[in-house]
This record gives C-alpha cells, sequence and structure tokens, in this order.
C-alpha cells in the first residue's frame, strides 16, 4: 500500500526561487533599463510613489549594513551600488519634474502622495521654513558629509597604491622564508588588489554623490522657475498661488531626494572613515571612546561643572555626568574587555618569545639597501620571482631543493647595496644601480659605453651601467645587457651553487631518503643504516655537491656507495669515486660543450708521477704533501693553460688518474673554481673527447 504525501507550499514554491537566483543577473540588467527608460517615458503617480517609497527604503538599507560592516572590503559592491542608488534618484527627480511642470497646477497631489506629504508635513505649512531645511540639508550632504568622504577615499586609494610594492615585498618574503604557503599567498595577494580597487572606485564613486548634489539644486531651480512660467502664462494663475504651488511641490520632491542622498552619503563616509578599524562600528566606538577610565571621569566632571553654572539646565548635564560616571567606575572595575583564558590557553601563551627564537638561522638570507626595495616589489621583472625560478632549476639540475630564500630590508646597508648569507655568514655582496642596466662583453673584455665603470659581481667580468635609452647601442656592439634584479638573481645562483655542499643537511639528506619512490626505498633499507649512516650518505652528496655533480639520480648514487663499501672502500674520497664512475654519463653529458665534445687538458706523465708520490698517509685517508714550489709551479702553469683556453673559446677540463684526483680537485678549485677536474673512469665510453693542452 502507497501512501502519497501532500506537496508543501515551500517545496512547490523552491523551483521558481532558484529560478530566479539563476537569473540575478537577468533582473538586474532589466532593472538598470527600467532606470533609464524612466528619464524618457513619464510615470503616473502610483509608481513614483513606489520608486520613492524604494528609494528611502533602500538608503536606509545601505546604511545600516555600513554601520555594522566588519571590513570595508565586505562591502565591495558598494561603489556599484552608490552608482544604481544615484542614478535611481536622479531617474526619479526627472519623473517627478516631469509630474510637477505638468499637472502641478492640479494641486499638491499633482507629483504623488510621497512629494505632497514630505511637501506639508516637513514643511509645516510653510514655504520659507522649507527652502531653509531644503538649503541645509544640501549644504550639509554638498560640503560637509560628501566633500568629506570624497577627499577621505582620495587619501585612501592614493596610500593603498603607494603601500602596495611594499606589501607584495612583504607577501614574497614570507612565501619564500616558508612562513606562508603558495594558496596563503594568492589570498593575500588577491585582498591587496581588492583593496587597492575598493579605495579607488570609492575615490570616483565619491563623485556621483557630489554630482547628485548639484543636480538637485539645478532640478530645483528648474522646478521653481519653470513652474511659476507655466502657472501664470498657461495656466493664467495668480503670482502668489504659482508660487505657493510648485514651490510647495518642488521643495517636496528636493526634499524627498535629499534625505537618501543624505543616507547613502552617511553610508560611503562611514565606509571609507573605517579604514583598518577592527569590528563594527558600534563596537570600535564603544571600545575606544569608554575604554579608558581618565577621559571618561573628565568627562563626568566637566558636565558637572556645566550643570553649576547660572542660566544653563542642570537636568541634562547631571544625567550625562552621571552616565559618564557610572562608565567611568565600570570600567575602573573592568579594566579590558578581552575573553578570559582558559590555564590551557595561558600557559599556550608564553609571556616572552623563547629563547629558542633567537637561536634560529637563517639558511640563505638576501639583505637589500632601502634604494633596492622596489626589486622585490616591482613587476618587471620581480625578484621573488627569479628566486622562485632559481630553486625550480636548482632542483631540476642537482637534485637539490633549496631552503627558502629569506628577503629583508637592511637599513644599515648603504642603499644600493645587497648582501647574500649563508647560515648568518656573508656570502658575498655588491652594488646595483636600480634605474639602469648592466652591460658587459661575453669575452670578459672592456666595454666603450658611457657609464658607470664596474665588475660583474657573478662572474667578475668588466661591465658598465648604463641608462636605459643607451640599450640598442650596446647590443649593436656584441654586448649582453641585463637588468639590475637579473643581476642579482645571477649572482645569487652562483653563491648558492658554490655553497651548495653546506646547504644540505642531515635532515635533507633524510628527506631526500625518504622521498624515493617506493621501489627504491628496499635499497635504502639495506644500505642504511646496517653499511653506512645518514650522515655518510650526507657527506658523500656533499662531496658531489661540491663539484655541481647533480645527486637527482640517487638510486644510482646509493648503488655506487653499495658497491665502494662493497669493494673496501671506506674513506669519503674512495666512496665517491666509485659513484662518480657510476655517474660517468651523466658527468660527460655535463661537461660537453656547444660543439658536441668534451673539452679536455691532460695532466702529463711527469705531474702524475710528482702528485702520486706526495701522497702519504693510510689508503682510505691519504693526504698531499707536495713541496710549496712545486706546487707554485703547477698552479703558474695550469692558469697559462687555462688562460689560453679561455681565449680560444673553451671551457675545457682537466683529466686525471682516479688516484690523484680528489687531491688535484682541492687545488684546482683554488685557481679556477669553476673548472671540473675529471678521471679517466668519469668519462663516459661514448663521449667525444678533444685534447686541446697538456700539462
Amino acid at each position: 500500500m502507497s501512501v502519497t504525501l501532500p506537496v508543501s507550499f515551500s517545496d512547490r514554491i523552491k523551483p521558481h526561487l532558484a529560478g530566479l537566483r539563476a537569473g540575478q543577473d537577468v533582473w538586474l540588467a532589466g532593472g538598470i533599463v527600467a532606470l533609464l527608460s524612466v528619464l524618457v517615458l513619464p510615470l503616473p503617480p502610483f509608481v513614483l510613489d513606489l520608486g520613492l517609497s524604494l528609494s528611502i527604503t533602500s538608503s536606509i538599507l545601505v546604511l545600516m549594513v555600513a554601520i555594522f560592516l566588519v571590513r570595508p572590503l565586505d562591502f565591495s559592491a558598494f561603489p556599484t551600488l552608490l552608482l544604481l542608488t544615484t542614478l535611481m534618484r536622479l531617474s526619479l527627480d526627472v519623473a517627478t519634474t516631469r509630474l510637477i511642470l505638468s499637472h502641478g497646477d492640479q494641486g499638491p497631489a499633482a507629483a504623488g502622495h510621497v512629494v505632497a506629504a514630505f511637501g506639508g508635513f516637513l514643511m509645516g505649512g510653510d514655504v520659507i521654513i522649507g527652502v531653509i531645511i531644503f538649503a541645509i540639508l544640501l549644504v550639509v550632504n554638498f560640503i560637509v558629509i560628501t566633500k568629506g568622504s570624497g577627499r577621505i577615499a582620495e587619501v585612501a586609494a592614493r596610500f593603498s597604491l603607494d603601500a602596495m610594492p611594499g606589501k607584495q615585498m612583504a607577501i614574497d618574503a614570507d612565501l619564500s622564508a616558508g612562513t606562508i604557503d603558495e594558496k596563503t599567498a594568492r589570498g593575500r595577494r588577491r585582498e591587496l588588489e581588492a583593496e587597492s580597487g575598493f579605495y579607488g572606485a570609492m575615490d570616483g564613486a565619491a563623485k556621483f554623490v557630489r554630482g547628485d548634489a548639484i543636480a538637485a539644486l539645478v532640478i530645483t531651480s528648474i522646478n521653481i522657475g519653470g513652474g511659476l512660467a507655466i502657472g501664470l502664462l498657461q495656466h493664467g494663475m495668480s503670482f502668489a498661488d504659482a508660487a505657493r504651488t510648485y514651490t510647495t511641490l518642488t521643495i517636496g520632491d528636493g526634499l524627498v531626494s535629499q534625505i537618501p542622498a543624505l543616507l547613502v552619503s552617511t553610508a560611503a563616509g562611514i565606509v571609507v572613515t573605517k579604514g583598518t578599524t577592527e569590528g563594527t562600528a558600534d563596537k570600535a566606538l564603544a571600545r575606544q571612546l569608554g575604554g579608558s577610565v581618565r577621559p571618561l571621569a573628565m568627562a563626568a566632571g566637566a558636565a558637572s561643572i556645566l550643570a553649576a553654572l547660572p542660566g544653563l539646565p542642570a537636568f541634562p548635564f547631571l544625567t550625562l555626568a552621571g552616565l559618564a560616571g557610572a562608565a567611568a567606575w565600570y570600567r575602573r572595575q573592568h579594566p579590558a574587555d578581552a575573553p578570559a583564558t582558559t590555564p590551557a590557553q595561558a600557559a599556550a601563551v608564553p609571556a616572552e618569545p623563547p629563547i629558542s627564537e633567537t637561536l634560529r638561522m637563517d639558511t640563505i638570507r638576501l639583505e637589500l639597501g632601502y634604494g633596492l626595495l622596489a626589486l622585490a616589489g616591482g613587476d618587471s621583472p620581480r625578484l621573488t620571482e627569479q628566486i622562485k625560478g632559481l630553486r625550480r632549476s636548482i632542483a631540476q639540475e642537482l637534485g637539490y631543493v633549496l631552503p627558502p630564500v629569506r628577503i629583508q630590508d637592511n637599513m644599515e646597508l648603504p642603499a644600493d647595496t645587497y648582501v647574500v648569507r649563508i647560515k648568518e655568514i656573508e656570502a658575498g655582496r655588491a652594488v646595483l644601480r636600480p634605474t639602469q642596466i648592466l652591460a658587459m662583453h661575453p669575452k670578459g673584455s672592456a666595454v666603450d659605453l658611457p657609464g658607470e665603470t664596474t665588475t660583474e659581481p657573478a662572474f667578475g667580468l668588466a661591465a658598465v651601467w648604463i641608462q636605459p635609452a643607451t640599450r640598442e647601442m650596446a647590443l649593436l656592439r656584441g654586448c649582453t645587457v641585463v637588468d639590475p634584479a637579473s643581476v642579482l638573481a645571477t649572482h645569487l645562483t652562483e653563491i648558492v651553487k658554490q655553497n651548495m655542499a653546506e646547504l644540505l643537511s642531515f635532515a635533507e639528506t633524510q628527506k631526500l631518503l625518504d622521498d624515493l619512490p617506493r621501489e627504491h626505498q628496499k635499497l635504502v633499507v639495506d644500505l642504511v643504516p646496517s653499511q653506512i649512516n645518514t650522515g655518510g650518505v650526507q657527506r658523500v652528496l656533499q662531496a658531489l655537491l661540491a663539484e655541481r655533480v647533480s645527486i637527482r639520480d640517487l638510486p644510482t648514487i646509493l648503488e655506487g656507495i653499495q658497491e665502494a663499501l662493497a669493494g673496501g672502500a671506506r674513506g669519503i674520497a674512495g666512496i665517491s669515486a666509485t659513484v662518480r664512475a657510476r655517474l660517468a654519463r651523466q658527468i660527460s653529458e655535463a661537461n660537453t660543450g656547444p660543439a658536441g665534445y668534451i673539452p679536455i687538458v691532460t695532466l702529463g706523465p711527469e705531474w702524475e708521477a710528482d702528485f702520486a708520490d706526495a701522497l702519504v698517509g693510510p689508503v682510505e685517508d691519504r693526504q698531499l704533501a707536495m713541496a710549496p714550489t712545486r706546487l707554485t709551479a703547477f698552479m703558474q702553469r695550469l692558469r697559462t693553460v687555462l688562460d689560453a683556453a679561455a681565449e680560444a673559446g673553451e671551457h675545457p677540463v682537466l683529466v686525471a688518474s682516479s688516484a690523484i684526483r680528489f687531491h688535484l680537485r682541492a687545488i684546482v678549485e683554488r685557481v679556477r673554481p669553476a673548472t671540473a677536474v675529471l678521471a679517466q673512469t668519469e668519462i663516459s665510453s661514448r663521449a667525444r673527447i678533444r685534447t686541446i693542452a697538456s700539462l
């Protein structure tokens, strides 16, 4: 047996309400078209009464929303609403003017009952009183509220726009420091853009209210002058009757339009003056006016003195003195309205920052002089975007996610100077000219261009700071032209690569091992910690990164460590040699030049023998003990060969035997840090090589 339940009225109407919500944009467009049509189409009095009632009610609603507003951005549609309410009032003014001029001779109800009521009740039956009230409302709205709120909106828009680069830099700095994630940063940027757009729109929307007040004055003058002319000339009315009839209707119409305009202007003033005040207007005023005992007590005393003065009414001042005194006493007994905290919350909030906070270090920190702050908050290009690209490229190139780079200003630095610190220690500094661009020759020769001679900070090339207008001339002369943000980012990249081994911490090493794919976790379990601990893996990875060898192929590196340990290797040098041999294809590819071959400089038999004989100590910890004079001769010869190769446009690698490669690299690093030192086993059998010199 089935039972059919009756369908309720709410269930029947829900589909229709859903249809109305889905067509809100159509309703809004239709309403705007209707407002514009009122400018040219006549309205009957009862429709005009409905429109005027809607204007007054909507103005009250706008004012109430503004009063209970928590943040100005919560009413972001207010500029649009201000335009629509102004358009509504102007359309109704035009419709009322049409009825007054065409049917004003028929009596006070010619323009509808709302206009007649305002003309009769608020004017008190006296035309002069109505004119004075209308003039006062016009002055209050036009000169006091509208002008003040418009000025505040203008200043707020200007300061919001000026503060945007600094706020953007703060957001990007928090993102780079890792205190917020990308989603939070995007939300803050959207809120910042919305705030700037809101105050800019309010600055323009304030002109609507001002224009509305001017239009009301013009329409009133037209109604009175036109009404008198029509009453005297067309309807044969006496001057007194015409003046009384048309002035009453005109002033009534003016009051009907000015009162909603005054309400909306007040709402606009509340919104723009709210600024950064937290909470609704009533709570903010109560908190700030009644938040201290002393002002309330002094106000109570002043009111008591005024009550005692002869000629002044005592009752109102005594009443106010009693209220202010009671509020002062209450505030004295309850110093703050802050919510009570539980013992657990009180324990969770320390009285002062823990001492451990002072021990925390920034792994990478970029300090900017105040003249370079625009680089971190500008648009083309933004330094923070380049730093993000740096972290991404290093992750792809070296297989290691760089720690976040913290950007902060340093007022102690010269205006155009920046400093890069690695673990709080200065690793590099340079001077930029933020309004100029840097021109340098790719081969390192001097640049013959007008400007300030300098040295490119990343590679030490001769360069010149030139004006942007000289850019085309520099390009025609074969120079490379770089903007200041790119100069800084390149310098930061080189510093990071030079200190990459130091940046790889124990925690990061453990994270790399934990993040390996599931199919390689068995290798990690077999190797760590039974054969080598995490610290040993860290030292091997640091040895690779110190020579800019990518650790992205971590499974192969772990296999190489396992192979080296199985072969009896114990020192980091021996383990690294086996791992590097496993990475021969990768190392060969990284050192292959644009011509498709690896340019090499070989170590002659004499130097091979000298280095081999200079190795002393146990096998797992061999040390180089070469005579200083012999070592100096080698370094001079090495400089000569490498300089000659650089002049020929080659960037060669130095090739030696596996036994001395590690120690040879320690010497070459002091002469030419960018020159790679490879063992024969680290060059893939399929790689093309070309010997350009021999030591």
